[in-house]
């Protein structure tokens, strides 16, 4: 394992020194708040355990600073202002905690989402710095923050400032001149029409987070340290129109060139540290990259960011692979690496790459399900492999009192967090697996180059199942009786599911395939028709057509990516303008009817047929469980369990969460 030498040394940020240059990142605290805007004991649980992970420092959830002005529902996000002694309460002992690690905490100061705020979350009407549409109904036009109201705005910075500073925290952080939040809707020109000092030129339009930090600085004092959060560009084409790396496009908000103007401005008012990124909610597939985004994919900005300002510059965007943390240190890229989602997967993952573990890091998969995902769904930030992030307390693993035997029949994502967890606990386990190779259906849908990291996430429970000594057996399909007879105090079924299949007229069946066995090998011809529009459909269409295929994908549904749990936004996003970029043609409302010399026989909702002409149909209309085994020992096993996709086929994260409950519980 190579040594991490940059990544563990210390750093400076104004005068507060960090152990390490590992720092998480602050994302949503979903539900880890209570009604008065103050911290939860989840929230404290799930910070203390990123501190005794390992992490340098931790940078808080987006924190208002009051919520008159920007109003949204109570109990969304923390608040400093609804009650500042409740928070302070709360806090102190979040921080007492994390101190006890060696880590330190800067608390993000927010004034609010403004066009970017959902009207679901809306108490009042948004606000922006100007007249502009709302991002998630454009039909809802934002109401123009008066003077009075920003300027009560800045008093409020340093207000919440003292109040991090009682609390505990070594500094705070600004939200945001990034990602389209309401500070920087007053920084970009297409959300910025004023003419008052708070607009006009560009200088102009980065009045307010100057005047923010002069605040934050006069009311604490000039050795508190104040961060911001910075995003280099917007790349955005439009009001919610993103761009795709590469692609040749008019940026419509902030540029790569205007922000390294602005960037020592703010270093000159008094920022002691940038936290950057790149993208916007128009883009929010670059703020928050989903799987189809390359890793480090701000580095070579951030590189050009540190040749323009001298104080600190901390990186985000999916530097979770440690070889490529310490490279971008190593190489002056940046002097920080900012840990997201990562962090999510795995508290850990500073802890394990300091002790020579980095192949036992449980890697984040890119798929926003558990954390932006259930966000969206009004439930507390999670993770998708990682069922205990947002629960660490309920979620600990605890060892059973005497040694029993466990069988986990299918090696899948299900049957391998069983084993690993029930190992975990004591339990001698035995895997059977039919197949030649661990990893279940997340093996085909891993194929594709943008899915790499769902073969990290194989090869870390490969890793697990070696490091926890389970009893691996592969190509070996028992029977129930054969089930029936071994010796076991717990038996939990993942048989995993299979893909659906059409039966439909084909003149030529071997024009016909599905989606799995393409992934798998199965050739296809130049012109391919894809049925299904779902995730799978989805992203082996895309698959197909980066290799030069000509792709039509039809859809039963009124648009893609409906059906099942919703995919989050910015991946649908991101993979659908990647989909139009790639020509892909979409057809929906529209049904197989039958595969003929010609091609696709389609008919739509109103009855209408028409054929797209094709060399190979793939299917891709969902997948059942594999629960045939379950069904022949139920009633006749005791302790019997059937986890993941053998029980419902659905995703990795129910895959996950299933077998880790029922392995966690089981005695």
């Amino acid at each position: 394992m190579a040594e991490r030498t940059r990544m563990f040394t210390s750093i400076r940020i104004g005068n507060v020194e960090v152990k390490n240059r590992l720092a998480l990142a602050p994302m949503g605290a979903f539900g880890l708040v209570d009604r008065y805007g103050c911290y939860n004991q989840r929230a404290i649980d799930y910070y203390v355990e990123r501190a005794k992970g390992g992490t340098g420092l931790l940078i808080s959830s987006v924190t208002k600073v009051e919520n008159t002005v920007d109003s949204m529902i109570d109990g969304f996000l923390p608040c400093t202002d609804i009650d500042p002694a409740r928070f302070v309460l709360t806090a102190s002992e979040m921080t007492e905690r994390v101190h006890a690690y060696g880590s330190k905490m800067f608390l993000q100061l927010s004034m609010g989402f403004g066009r970017v705020l959902a009207p679901a979350l809306a108490k009042k009407p948004p606000v922006s710095a100007s007249a502009v549409p709302n991002f998630w109904d454009p039909s809802v036009t934002c109401r123009a923050m008066t003077i009075k109201e920003i300027e009560f705005v800045i008093r409020k910075f340093g207000e919440a400032a003292a109040i991090a500073k009682r609390a505990g925290f070594d500094g705070v952080e600004i939200h945001a001149v990034h990602e389209g939040y309401l500070l920087d809707q007053f920084t970009t020109a297409f959300t910025n029409h004023r003419t008052d000092k708070f607009g006009g030129d560009l200088r102009g339009r980065t009045t307010l987070p100057v005047a923010i930090v002069k605040e934050v600085k006069g009311t604490v004092g000039k050795d508190f340290p104040v961060v911001l959060r910075f995003s280099i560009k917007s790349c955005v084409k439009g009001f919610n129109s993103g761009g795709l790396e590469g692609e040749d496009y008019q940026e419509f908000g902030r540029d790569a060139d205007e922000g390294y103007t602005i960037a020592p401005w703010f270093e000159e008012a008094g920022y002691d540290a940038f936290d950057a990124d790149e993208g916007s909610y128009d883009a929010w597939y670059f703020a928050h990259p989903p799987v189809y985004q390359r890793h480090g994919l701000y580095l070579d900005h951030t590189k050009r960011l540190k040749e323009v300002v001298s104080a600190p510059v901390i990186v985000a965007g999916k530097n979770d692979i440690p070889e490529l943390a310490e490279s971008a240190l190593a190489e002056r890229k940046a002097d920080m690496i900012v840990l997201g989602r990562a962090l999510l997967a795995d508290p850990s993952w500073p802890q394990k790459v300091l002790s020579g573990k980095e192949d036992q890091i449980r890697p984040c998969i890119g798929c926003h399900v558990g954390c932006m995902g259930r966000g969206f769904e009004g439930k507390h930030l999670s993770c998708a492999v990682n069922p205990a992030c947002g629960r660490e307390r309920l979620y600990r693993i605890e060892r059973i009192a005497e040694p029993r035997k466990a069988l986990v029949v299918g090696g899948g994502v299900a049957g391998m967090e069983a084993a690993r967890v029930l190992s975990l606990r004591g339990f001698e386990v035995s895997l059977y697996e039919a197949t030649d190779r661990l990893g279940g259906n997340i093996l085909p849908g891993s194929v594709p180059d943008f899915k790499a990291d769902d073969r990290r996430l194989i090869a870390y429970y490969e890793r697990q199942m070696e490091v926890r000594k389970v009893d691996v057996h592969m190509g070996a399909r028992l029977t129930a009786d054969q089930v029936g007879d071994m010796d076991v105090d717990v038996v939990i079924l993942a048989t995993g599911s299979t893909i659906c299949t059409l039966d439909v007229p084909c003149s030529h069946p071997e024009r016909m395939v599905d989606a799995v066995s393409v992934l798998e090998g199965a050739p296809v011809g130049q012109r391919v028709t894809m049925i299904g529009g779902g995730l799978v459909g989805c992203e082996t269409a895309l698959w197909l057509a980066q290799q030069g295929k000509e792709v039509t994908v039809v859809e039963m549904l009124s648009a893609l990516l409906s059906a099942g749990r919703p995919v989050p936004f910015m991946n649908k996003d991101m993979l659908l303008t990647m989909m139009r970029r790639e020509g892909i043609r979409e057809i929906t409302n529209t049904s197989l009817l039958e595969v003929t010399d010609e091609g696709a026989v389609l008919v739509d909702n109103h009855f209408r047929t028409s054929t797209v002409p094709c060399d190979t149909v793939v299917t891709c209309t969902g997948f059942k469980a594999n629960d045939q085994l379950f069904k022949e020992l139920y009633g006749k096993v005791e302790h019997l369990y059937n986890v993941g996709d053998s029980q419902v086929a659905a995703d990795v994260m129910t895959a996950v969460w299933q077998a880790n409950e029922v392995a966690l519980n089981v005695s």
